[in-house]
């Protein structure tokens, strides 16, 4: 019976430690976070946690991470590498914060292209006047077996936003999208249906930090920033599935 005491006491005692470490560190990152907000008020800070360095807290303000000391004085904009495997810790921080539940997207407000048997899934956030976006569907050509949902983000210019509410509105979506990406047909519709799915991209994709097109959603949550190319972009669906 008293060594049964005295492993509840030191489970007690671990436990009751354990709690104050992490009461510490949240008040230290909530006394960080109110600094840091009251001396870069134009910085929205979504959350602080220590980082891999110690004394370093990772700063993240959605689309990027920043670095912080524990006092706020200092913050510094870049890349966090560790040497030993040669690992972006920013870059793979960022992916996943930024995971995305694949499944919870308004796929209904999304231009549907199927090719082969569309077994692989992605998602793309897309500008009809974006040449990464045309260069993307000129990889695409090559890849089979895949669904593309193709979420139009006129964020360039007033003709972005004509031209994706003309494709919206036209017959065959999907055709009009490939037409004037692939081969610079220009829509015909002239946006008079109900293009209210196009605000909602928009709004999704800043509430999802969606800040350059074309922003590529796998199967598995993942990003795949800009255009990358028909190998790279297969491997990641075959990976994602």
């Amino acid at each position: 019976m008293a060594t049964f005491l005295r492993g509840a006491a030191s489970a007690a005692l671990i436990a009751a430690m354990t709690l104050g470490c992490s009461a510490h560190a949240d008040q230290t990152t909530d006394k960080l976070k109110a600094t840091l907000q009251a001396r870069l008020p134009d910085v929205q800070i979504k959350s602080i946690t220590k980082a891999p360095v110690p004394g370093l807290y990772e700063v993240n303000v959605g689309a990027q991470l920043l670095y912080s000391d524990a006092s706020g004085d200092y913050v510094f904009v870049g890349d966090l590498v560790d040497t030993k495997t040669r690992t972006n810790l920013t870059e793979a921080r960022l992916a996943e914060i930024n995971k995305v539940d694949f499944a919870s997207l308004p796929l209904g407000n999304a231009v549907k292209v199927v090719k082969g048997n569309g077994s692989r899934k992605m998602a793309v956030f897309s500008d009809p006047n974006c040449p990464y976006c045309k260069q993307l569907e000129t990889s695409l050509k090559s890849i089979d077996n895949v669904t593309v949902y193709t979420f139009l983000y006129p964020v360039l210019s007033d003709d972005s936003t004509a031209k994706a509410k003309a494709i919206w509105c036209s017959a065959d979506r999907a055709k009009t999208w490939e037409a004037w990406m692939l081969d610079h047909r220009a829509p015909s519709g002239n946006g008079s249906c109900d293009t209210s799915p196009i605000d909602k991209n928009l709004a999704l994709g800043h509430g999802m930090n969606v800040t350059g097109t074309p922003t590529i959603i796998l199967a598995d949550g993942r990003r795949l920033p800009g255009a990358v190319s028909a190998d790279a972009l297969s491997r990641a669906l075959d990976k994602a599935r």
